[in-house]
């Protein structure tokens, strides 16, 4: 379990998000109307403006789109650590950490596949954080 890092604060628009990674599961919008799907959470489509959305379970799978790492101490974070945004395979684009891996730009490759794991802050908060993709083995 993490500790000592920020906990955020779930909200009627982003609640069906927290219970899900709680759960161990990616959850997504998509617009009923357009079929957008799109993060962060919102009440409406960012693209249409349709407030007719649901819920859809992503597959966990994304890319490194850019990334910094902070050599930097933070509360819950030793450095060096990277602070990344990622594409998930349904498109949107997340903020987040990329684990699992050294922490350098040799390591952390623009594009290389990750995969979502989901670390507890405590008993309400989980937090989806990426790692490299593992090869499935059989």
């Amino acid at each position: 379990m993490l500790t000592s890092r920020s906990k955020p604060v779930p909200t009627p628009e982003t609640k069906h998000f927290w219970d899900g990674t709680r759960e161990r599961r990616l959850l997504l919008q998509q617009c009923e109307s357009c079929s957008h799907i799109y993060f962060p959470p919102r009440p409406f489509c960012p693209r249409c403006s349709e407030r007719k959305v649901k819920v859809v379970q992503a597959s966990g799978r994304a890319t490194l789109y850019s990334y910094v790492i902070s050599p930097r101490p933070a509360p819950g974070f030793e450095p060096p650590y990277s602070i990344a945004v990622v594409t998930l395979e349904e498109g949107p684009r997340m903020m987040t950490n990329v684990i699992g891996c050294p922490q350098t730009p040799q390591a952390l490759q623009l594009d290389m596949p990750l995969e979502v794991v989901f670390e507890p802050l405590d008993g309400d908060i989980t937090l989806p954080l990426f790692r490299p993709l593992q090869e499935e083995r059989v």
